[in-house]
């Protein structure tokens, strides 16, 4: 390991990461879980650094004047890291995803064909702030038989330093390989294009962090790219929806800390609600501290309660607590309407009506749909045997919850039986 905790270069820290994940891939799932069990400690032991090197971070993002929505990611409180202490111990704890045996729809004479969920080799994450998302991600990496090269924003730089130094020591007393997981500092020259063009040895890039950040590697990267969404979730408030239960969905969508992933912030409502609902619902989300707007004709009808929202803010999310609606005719005008301007992640509707419940579930264009749910999203949900990287709204490669097998690809074998 490098004694600071960085990695000279993208090239470099690549190759020596594609070398390492050929020597990680075939180490057993108990060393991998006691490697990331040993992670766990090292942030334990390393908890008052951490929030040190924290403590730093916050004061010069405040004196760089950096956004709220990035300074709230970036603060790092005792909960948050106790809580991704815990998340690293309960990974360890799972099954071990690598070289699991599935069937093989392709078959050969004499021969029996099967496939190996089998690691992807490196990863690559580029995030904003969120120091924690490292620890995780490197336990989602190392679970899964991955390196990981963490390239984090200058705002962070100290968390993530001392954050990584503990993981690196924890990994190299397990006699997990030298290089399977690397820091690249931004400060030092480490630019996105740089690393993201490494496509040869380069197996999967995740951003994290604001649209205009997941956008910026999706137009460089020539390696794959897992995208991630947050924010922009549409509800849908049917002619029979209650007041109570969007009223709850609502809250709970924008519970979810320090990212709001699946908050919902655009309302599509159903003309033939009660005004009076309307208003109770504005009333209560403003004593709770909630920005309202709205479309051109529900600003007319109640100036005192909304303000505009512009065109272009129906398909981009806030990150904050605005929410913006919108009076619809119908089911079908509001499927429309949202597949055209949702990001596609996590859509919601409240009705009484089971026909509707169907036809918004088959026709709405999105990764998850809830129907009379909160999408409230949850890294470690208690009544699931999985934990969650983040959301990805896109159909080509892991649509949906970014789980461990996300990072994970198929090996076909063919078994002859020797009939010649």
């Amino acid at each position: 390991m490098e004694t600071d905790g960085f990695t000279p270069n993208p090239t470099d820290a690549v190759l020596r990461a594609y070398r390492a994940s050929l020597v990680l891939a075939t180490t057993t799932g108990v060393d991998r879980s006691r490697g990331i069990q040993a992670m766990a400690k090292a942030l334990s032991n390393s908890f008052d650094d951490i929030l040190e090197a924290n403590t730093l971070d916050l004061e010069a993002s405040r004196e760089m004047a950096v956004p709220e929505i990035i300074w709230e990611w970036l603060k790092l409180t005792p909960e948050r890291l106790q809580t991704t202490i815990q998340i690293l111990q309960r990974i360890g704890e799972l099954s071990d995803p690598i070289r699991r045996v599935m069937n093989a729809s392709y078959q050969l004479d004499h021969s029996q064909t099967y496939c190996h969920l089998m690691p992807l080799g490196v990863i690559a994450l580029i995030y904003e702030a969120f120091p924690e998302l490292s620890a995780i991600t490197a336990a989602f990496c190392i679970k899964t038989g991955n390196c990981l090269i963490l390239r984090g924003g200058s705002e962070a730089s100290q968390s993530n330093l001392v954050i990584s130094q503990a993981l690196q020591t924890a990994l190299d007393d397990a006699g997990l390989p030298d290089g399977c997981l690397q820091l690249l500092p931004s400060e030092q020259g480490a630019s996105i294009r740089d690393l993201v063009t490494q496509d040869r040895y380069l197996n999967l890039v995740i951003p994290y962090g604001r649209p205009t950040l997941v956008q910026q590697v999706l137009e460089q990267s020539t390696a794959p790219v897992l995208r991630s969404a947050m924010g922009n979730c549409y509800l849908y408030w049917s002619a029979t929806g209650t007041l109570d239960m969007v009223r709850w969905v609502i809250l709970d969508s924008q519970a979810s800390e320090p990212d709001p992933v699946n908050a919902i912030e655009k309302i599509l409502i159903n003309r033939h609600q009660k005004p009076s609902s309307l208003v109770m619902l504005w009333n209560s989300l403003k004593e709770k501290g909630f920005k309202l707007k709205g479309d051109a004709e529900l600003v007319a009808e109640f100036p005192e309660q909304l303000t505009l929202a512009a065109e272009s803010e129906w398909n981009q999310p806030y990150l904050n607590k605005t929410i913006a609606f919108k009076v619809v005719d119908n089911i079908e005008a509001a499927i429309s309407w949202l597949n055209q301007y949702s990001s596609g992640h996590a859509d919601c509707i409240v009705t009484e009506s089971y026909q509707e419940s169907r036809q918004f579930a088959l026709g709405v264009d999105s990764a998850s749909v809830y129907i009379n749910s909160s999408p409230r999203f949850s890294r470690n949900p208690q009544r699931a045997d999985a934990v969650f990287l983040g959301m990805s709204n896109q159909k080509g490669y892991r649509r949906g919850m970014i789980s461990l097998e996300a990072l994970t690809t198929l090996k076909q074998v063919i078994q002859g039986n020797e009939k010649y």
